[in-house]
């Protein structure tokens, strides 16, 4: 699986969340992350809610068909979790 993280530059929020997606151990995905102010459909989509987080049901999304790729949305998580409590809230989803 992979996670989808939109983010933008300068967000202490999405860098926070980003290094700790990075330091989880015991789950197994892919970590993309997006930046939003490199598109103009991104950028208004979440320019006033980042970090977002989606779930994707596609290893390679780069090379699968727009109607077989499944985004989903996930919970926001607090940026006071710790790396511990956001695997907790992930095993849920992956």
């Amino acid at each position: 699986m992979r996670l989808i993280l939109y983010s933008k530059p300068g967000c202490h929020l999405c860098e926070g969340l980003q290094e700790k997606l990075e330091q989880i151990q015991n789950l197994n995905f892919e970590l993309e992350v997006r930046d939003i102010t490199t598109r103009e459909d991104w950028l208004q989509a979440y320019q006033y809610e980042v970090p977002v987080l989606y779930l994707s049901n596609r290893q390679d999304a780069k090379s699968a068909k727009s109607e077989d790729l499944i985004e989903m949305p996930l919970p926001r998580p607090s940026p006071r979790a710790s790396v511990q409590q956001l695997e907790q809230m992930l095993s849920k989803y992956l």
